[in-house]
């Protein structure tokens, strides 16, 4: 029992560390640019993740078959999809970016289907229309401010591309070390990304001008990103892995709190209709019976569905 209490509270911080990383982002990129803020996020990352897999005595060496399913999960999930992310959050809300986001593992349904071949339940259908509806409501059709608009669809790429690499990820020899997979991947988008990030990079004057950048970029770097990371691993370990998913709603929830009460964000009637389908959906698909032929699917989503912010 104890064990179960200490996996529940691991997998509740993580999820909030990620719902804290919409809000900090938000502040932080009005001074540091979005594709700037993402390299020094995954540097301090990348540091921190070397650190605990040296400390954990982590095999390093990995075949060429894993090698080329983390290459493909550096690009598409910690390269293209965290920069949606930020981009997104930055042109929309923070209380936005964690919501939408949130709708990761409805659309892992598909890419579950084309890569690994698993079957399309009428709960797994049902779950990416509502999540692509509450995105539609959210965004609005028409909506009057634009740049809202295209943030909300910015943050759908960044769902989406989310789910793709989750099912990626699923490729790689269960030999391999998830810190180490992970550092990896974040080696490859830290490479990618260096010549677009490079001339936004900021000044180190103007960085120390304000306490609060660095604070954001550590708690981006090491609490957000290497923390949660292994604090939502150890938490799968001490519970059962069709229930680790429900702690991923931490995220949304803190989000829009912190959105709200930090930023002052207003949260609105479309909103809270918007969010409503999309957890509907995610909720198909987290509480699918595992006696039933999904049950592998209810695995899935409970490990690889986080969106690692």
């Amino acid at each position: 029992m104890k064990s179960s209490w200490v996996g529940a509270v691991c997998l509740a911080l993580a999820a909030s560390l990620w719902g804290g990383t919409y809000v900090v982002s938000k502040a932080v990129m009005n001074v540091v640019d979005p594709t700037a803020l993402i390299w020094l996020r995954y540097a301090l990352g990348a540091a921190a993740l070397a650190a605990a897999g040296l400390a954990r005595g982590a095999r390093w060496r990995m075949s060429a078959r894993d090698w080329l399913v983390v290459l493909c999960v550096g690009l598409v999930g910690y390269a293209l999809s965290i920069w949606a992310q930020f981009v997104g959050t930055h042109w929309s809300t923070a209380q936005m970016g964690a919501v939408i986001t949130s709708g990761t593992p409805a659309f892992m349904v598909i890419f579950a289907r084309l890569l690994l071949g698993e079957r399309i339940t009428w709960r797994r259908a049902l779950s990416v229309v509502f999540a692509t509806l509450g995105v539609l409501v959210m965004i609005g059709v028409g909506h009057a401010d634009r740049r809202m608009a295209w943030g909300g669809l910015i943050l759908l790429v960044a769902a989406v591309t989310w789910g793709l690499q989750s099912v990626l990820v699923k490729r790689v020899s269960r030999e391999a070390s998830s810190i180490v997979v992970t550092l990896y991947a974040m080696l490859v988008a830290l490479v990618a990304m260096t010549p677009l990030a490079w001339s936004h990079m900021p000044n180190v004057h103007v960085v120390l001008a304000h306490p609060w950048v660095w604070l954001g970029i550590l708690y981006l770097g090491v609490l957000s990103t290497a923390g949660a990371f292994l604090l939502w691993n150890e938490g799968l370990r001490r519970v059962p892995a069709g229930s680790g998913a429900v702690y991923f709603f931490f995220q949304p929830l803190v989000g829009t709190a912190l959105g709200w009460l930090v930023l002052g964000e207003t949260v609105s009637v479309t909103f809270w209709l918007g969010t409503a389908f999309i957890l509907a959906g995610v909720a198909l698909v987290v509480w699918e019976p595992v006696s039933a032929p999904s049950g592998k699917w209810a695995r899935v989503v409970s490990q690889e569905g986080s969106q690692d912010s």
